[in-house]
């Protein structure tokens, strides 16, 4: 509430209101660094933010596009070289890569390494368990 003070004392003038959000309905955590991974995978060179920001399906701000990739390169998910101004970003993997990533990263969060594992192989289907021993090289 605004607020005017005068001899007779403070006086309500009027309510405060926030202007609403232009960019749309907000994404859930990590919709954004999803999209954006997705878009840049299969590009054949480096992007800008700017070159992000106009290929995504909803035109998020070239600030907020700006600051995610930054975001995702101090991660490690991304390497940039430096383009004109700014930075180009790239992923520092494919998908598979990244996917392998993610699963080393989670297991790593886990106190029984052994339990987490096991529980892991147990949940595999048939196909998937024998796509591991033959990864391994194992006849078991």
């Amino acid at each position: 509430m605004l607020c005017h003070r005068s001899l007779e004392g403070t006086v309500a003038v009027g309510v405060r209101r926030r202007l609403p959000r232009s960019g749309g309905p907000r994404r859930a955590n990590g919709v954004l660094e999803a999209e954006i991974l997705a878009l840049l995978q299969p590009s054949d060179r480096a992007l800008t933010p700017g070159e992000v920001a106009e290929r995504l399906s909803a035109s998020p701000a070239h600030t907020t596009v700006a600051t995610t990739l930054a975001r995702l390169y101090k991660r490690g998910v991304l390497k940039r070289a430096p383009q004109g101004r700014g930075y180009a970003y790239t992923p520092v993997t494919d998908e598979p890569g990244m996917t392998a990533r993610h699963m080393h990263q989670v297991l790593e969060t886990g106190t029984d390494r052994e339990s987490v594992l096991t529980r892991f192989v147990d949940g595999l289907s048939h196909d998937d368990e024998d796509l591991l021993r033959r990864l391994l090289h194992t006849d078991d």
